[in-house]
């Protein structure tokens, strides 16, 4: 028996060397040049060197005008780099000329400046996302990178970062899941998310981490389908670290709420996981009773939940050496396959596969010993194995079927199913490799749209922040210019009410100051007058006196009634002027002579003038011009229009001049006529000052004569 075995083994490994050097000319035989461009999708300008690899294989590099030829054969990849443009891939199918157009990498951006935000609304974006969730997950990302880029709320943050971790998870990237799952808690806490993030631990094999957040959520916060995914997640994260007796404590207490509430699809899946657990756990007898539940319920579900359940006691009745219920089983759930695929495609990942159905047939007939009946199955599942292109399964198949043909005794059949098995070995090597290739390729694609992901929302983050500083920053910039300009206007109010306190104060002042002054001028006038009065008496002129005193008396009441007033009308000052002038001519009437002459066009009722404004002047003309005359002299009062706003006042005499009085005069003479005059000064510049240049008095000679006389032009303007 050992040297049949023996020259069996040498049999095979001929013929396994003779295969494969025949394999490798058939792939030199097979292989063909293969011709192609590149160049740039836009302006169709040819790309030089330009890296051409195939998988594995032949080298080459574009020339000057983007051209290039390389071995190949069919199924081959072709990976084409360059610096300036996104890595492409290409399969062989035929010698066709290939023409590969590219964008630069430039002109893809994912900052925040850049990125051509999509003019889509957020929620339809994350359905997009969705839709592509199990198709395309490169697809879905980029959906879900411009759904964070429209969103405006946390809470829109977080709905996008759940349906990232959602793709990642469908596409096996647990550890991206993970990060994903607690940046949507970040955005907004849902014990929905709290749950993915636990089942994300556990198949990232965080088992510690995963049950740390199942048992943190408060169960009754949770609605009674999220208490049993609590339940039942324990459940497999206690089963994942074969702690099988709290898996099971776990699965019972989510089938006991979901039969308290009647949720029937939970109650198949639990029963079916505990009978599994069971089963794992060498408790066999413990585990029948629960299958039984399940499939006995899940056959009153639909008919995948159906044939799922069969198949998965038929792996029970396997492990248990229970090959007759199993074939049985496993027959009838073909003839649902049958059904099933006829209305849905099953991917070859499916445990539900015809193929592995009929692979599995015919491995448990095998084991039985009963070659006839397996032959068949296992052939049927390798015919079915290579139309669906499912190398694993036909590897299986072939290896399988070569030992039952080995057993059966046809050494023959078995070594020819053995050196097709080795051919499905070289092909699914040559598959796996480019699978992990594409794998590879993938995992960094995606990696990479998660750094771009990572990126925009650390630049979404500083945005804001530098968005939160600039707002703080104007405010702080309105506070300091309100405050400034609140400072400004207390300032402006602060002088506003100063200037009218000072005005106040000056005015008052001023009024002061012509009561002062008029109050020292009355006193001057009266004791002139006295003065006047007492040369009278002593020259014995008794009834002039009298005269005198009666016109005196008439003076004074009416110049102490206007003491109080600053202005009083023209037509007063008038009265008192001529009633003045004549008590001076009753004086010194051998002096002068003297005319009032008033234009007739002038409504002196119109004007105000200062009460004794020009009394001082017809003073110092009598008594300082025309009073030293040697003959009689004159004094002219005259009143004319000047404009249609203003008059003109002349009190002209031709007396001596004030050059020769001043010669005159005795030192208290000149000491008083100064104090005179530089009151009638100020009071001008006061009056001005408070009534707004409302009075000029112009002071000159009036002749050139030997008396040259004075001539004082006060000009008065209308209010």
């Amino acid at each position: 028996m050992q040297k049949i075995l023996k020259y069996f083994l040498i049999i095979i490994l001929s013929v396994t060397t003779q295969h494969i050097q025949a394999q490798e000319n058939e792939n030199n035989q097979y292989r063909f040049t293969v011709r192609g461009s590149v160049r740039e999708s836009d302006t169709y300008k040819p790309i030089a060197k330009v890296n051409i690899e195939v998988n594995g294989g032949a080298y080459t590099v574009t020339d000057s005008d983007g051209e290039f030829r390389i071995q190949v054969k069919k199924g081959d990849e072709l990976v084409i780099r360059h610096k300036d443009f996104e890595t492409v891939y290409y399969t062989i199918t035929s010698n066709e000329r290939i023409a590969v157009k590219v964008k630069p990498a430039l002109q893809e951006s994912f900052s925040i400046p850049q990125f051509k935000q999509s003019e889509q609304s957020f929620n339809a974006l994350i359905d997009s996302a969705v839709a592509y969730q199990k198709k395309d997950a490169e697809k879905s990302i980029q959906f879900i990178t411009e759904a964070l880029l429209q969103s405006t709320s946390s809470k829109e943050n977080a709905d996008a970062y759940e349906v990232l971790a959602d793709v990642y998870v469908h596409w096996k990237q647990y550890d991206l899941a993970v990060s994903n799952y607690r940046i949507s808690l970040q955005n907004s806490d849902a014990n929905e998310v709290h749950l993915k993030l636990a089942a994300a631990y556990r198949d990232n094999k965080s088992y510690q981490e995963s049950l740390a957040q199942y048992q943190d959520l408060n169960t009754n916060s949770l609605s009674n389908w999220q208490q049993i995914t609590l339940y039942e997640g324990l459940g497999d994260t206690y089963v994942a670290i074969k702690i099988y007796d709290k898996a099971i404590e776990n699965y019972k207490k989510g089938l006991a709420v979901a039969q308290k509430h009647r949720i029937n699809p939970k109650i198949t899946d639990l029963n079916s996981k505990i009978a599994q657990t069971y089963n794992i756990s060498g408790k066999a007898n413990q585990a029948q009773g629960y299958f039984q539940n399940a499939l006995s319920l899940a056959s009153k579900e639909n008919k995948t939940r159906s044939v799922k359940e069969k198949v998965t006691v038929a792996d029970f009745q396997n492990t248990n050496r229970l090959y007759n219920d199993e074939i049985e089983l496993r027959k009838e759930a073909l003839k649902d396959i049958e059904t099933i695929e006829k209305e849905s495609l099953l991917d070859n990942e499916s445990p539900l596969t015809s193929q592995k159905q009929n692979y599995k047939i015919g491995s448990a007939y095998f084991a039985k010993k009963d070659y006839d009946s397996a032959i068949p199955y296992l052939e049927k599942s390798i015919k079915e194995a290579n139309k669906k292109e499912d190398l694993i399964v036909e590897k299986d198949a072939r290896r399988k079927l070569s030992d039952v043909y080995y057993d059966a005794g046809d050494y023959k059949m078995a070594l020819d199913a053995y050196k097709a098995y080795t051919e499905v070995v070289d092909e699914l090597y040559i598959k796996k490799e480019q699978e992990l290739s594409q794998a590879a390729r993938f995992n960094r694609s995606i990696t990479e749209k998660q750094n771009r992901i990572t990126t925009l929302e650390s630049d979404k983050k500083l945005s804001e922040s530098l968005f939160q500083l600039t707002i703080e920053r104007n405010k702080r910039q309105e506070l300091i210019i309100y405050s400034l300009v609140g400072g400004v206007l207390l300032l402006l109010v602060t002088a506003y009410f100063m200037y009218k306190y000072i005005k106040q104060q000056r005015l008052a002042n001023n009024l002061l100051a012509l009561k002062s002054l008029r109050s020292q001028m009355n006193p001057h006038f009266i004791f002139n007058a006295l003065n006047s009065v007492n040369s009278f008496i002593a020259s014995n002129d008794e009834r002039t006196a009298n005269k005198y005193l009666s016109d005196f008396s008439q003076l004074m009441r009416a110049v102490l009634e206007n003491s109080d007033e600053d202005f009083i009308p023209l037509e007063k000052e008038i009265e008192l002027l001529e009633l003045y002038t004549k008590l001076e001519h009753f004086r010194f009437s051998d002096k002068f002579d003297y005319s009032i002459s008033v234009d007739e066009s002038i409504a002196v009722d119109e004007y105000q003038i200062p009460p004794m404004l020009l009394q001082p002047y017809v003073e110092n003309a009598v008594w300082h011009g025309l009073r030293y005359k040697l003959e009689k002299g004159h004094l002219d009062i005259s009143i004319r229009k000047k404009s249609i706003s203003e008059i003109s006042i002349t009190i002209a005499d031709d007396g001596i001049g004030r050059a020769r009085s001043k010669t005159l005069k005795t030192e208290n003479q000149k000491k008083q006529n100064s104090k005179g005059m530089g009151n009638i000064k100020k009071r001008v510049a006061i009056l001005n000052e408070m009534y707004k240049d409302k009075i000029d008095v112009y002071v000159d000679n009036f002749q050139n004569a030997e008396d040259v006389g004075t001539k004082v032009v006060v000009t008065l303007r209308k209010d």
